[in-house]
């Protein structure tokens, strides 16, 4: 996401982007906004404070009464406690100073996970006020599911009559939001539901990948329209890949939607149902040691077979190893600074020293010199 600073502020980023240091939230620096608020209520305090003593005795009286007091140091006082007001504004961007270098290594599993874009995904069954689709409602757990995930490899393959690798295996997770949010409907030129062709693409992305644990989630909505899939299930146990299959839908079926509206027929004129091929599926996951999940509603329970089955039957493994920088916060330095000038702003006395008040006073009576 885009960050966006007051423009006032560029001067100083520019400063601090000459040296080693960063800012961890530049946007908060939009608060120094409040700085020319909090120096107007001093200036208008000030007026207000002069209009009322104005209006109460004449400027002799007061001084009389009063002892005096200092205009420059009320100025003082309110100029400390807006520069304190600055830093402690300035604190909460996350001044960060100098760097060091430390060694990262990766642990976790590689997934793949393989969506089904066919147009029986469009049907919009999984929601009860049926605004969402099924290829939608899938898209948002998988969204969900990347939030998940820390340290694991993941991949994303689209997949309807054939199936293609929309994203290799990365451990960038805002890449694949963005290529999952790419996925759609019409992705996949070739109709139908070939579920042998996807696993044979997720082996295919897996030959990238060093990694003894690797799983493949599969969310389907419709029938097997291949006959190699079983096939394809044996090669993935015999590589070590475990398939956790997803299906969605109603065992009644449900009608293709057409574009333009209606429902797909056959050459009869029947509109043609799309229903879930359970007993295929559970195979795939007898096959090779994964886990069915049947999704009616719409909740894919995925991050039940993130945790609770991808991540205690597959072993972190080390993906990859690096370096990176590991910078220092120094907003402590602004926060002293303020709270210094704090104190120093309350121990100081707006009016003048006492012993110049006690000269300056007036004789009340005659002296009480007595005979």
């Amino acid at each position: 996401m885009t960050k966006t600073v007051p423009l006032a502020t560029l001067p100083l980023l520019a400063v601090i982007g000459g040296c080693d240091a960063r800012l961890d939230n530049p946007e908060r620096l939009w608060l120094l906004w409040l700085l020319p608020l909090v120096a107007a209520f001093f200036g208008w305090a000030f007026r207000r404070r002069q209009q009322l003593l104005d209006s109460f005795a004449s400027a002799d009286l007061l001084v009389r009464l009063s002892g005096g007091g200092s205009s420059v140091r009320r100025v003082l006082k309110a100029v400390l406690i807006v520069i304190a007001t600055a830093l402690l504004l300035f604190s909460l961007s996350g001044l960060m100073v100098g760097f060091e270098w430390e060694e990262v290594q990766r642990r976790g599993v590689d997934i793949v996970i393989a969506l089904d874009t066919s147009d029986s995904m469009l049907v919009t069954d999984v929601d009860a006020r049926g605004d969402l689709s099924r290829l939608e409602r899938a898209k948002r757990e998988i969204q969900d599911l990347l939030g998940l995930m820390e340290g694991d490899r993941v991949a994303l393959i689209a997949f309807a009559g054939t199936s293609f690798l929309e994203l290799p295996l990365t451990l960038d997770y805002g890449a694949a939001s963005l290529f999952l949010g790419a996925i759609d409907n019409d992705i996949i030129p070739v109709k139908g539901t070939s579920l042998g062709s996807a696993v044979r693409t997720a082996l295919q992305a897996f030959e990238s990948s060093a990694s003894e644990s690797r799983a493949l989630i599969l969310i389907t909505d419709g029938e097997n329209h291949d006959g190699d899939v079983l096939e394809a299930a044996a090669l993935a146990a015999e590589k070590g890949v475990r398939i956790f299959p997803i299906g969605i839908g109603r065992e009644e079926g449900a009608p293709i939607p057409k574009t333009g509206g209606g429902f797909r027929r056959d050459g009869q004129g029947e509109i043609i149902l799309s229903r879930l091929d359970e007993p295929t599926l559970q195979r795939l996951a007898l096959e090779t040691g994964g886990r069915y999940v049947r999704s009616v509603t719409g909740d894919m329970d995925l991050e039940q077979i993130y945790q609770q089955g991808i991540k205690v039957s597959l072993e972190d493994r080390d993906l990859e190893s690096g370096r990176r920088q590991r910078w220092k916060g120094r907003f402590q330095w602004l926060l002293l600074v303020a709270v210094v000038l704090l104190m120093v702003e309350s121990l100081m006395d707006s009016r003048r020293g006492r012993k110049h008040q006690s000269s300056e006073a007036p004789k009340l009576g005659p002296s009480a010199d007595v005979e």
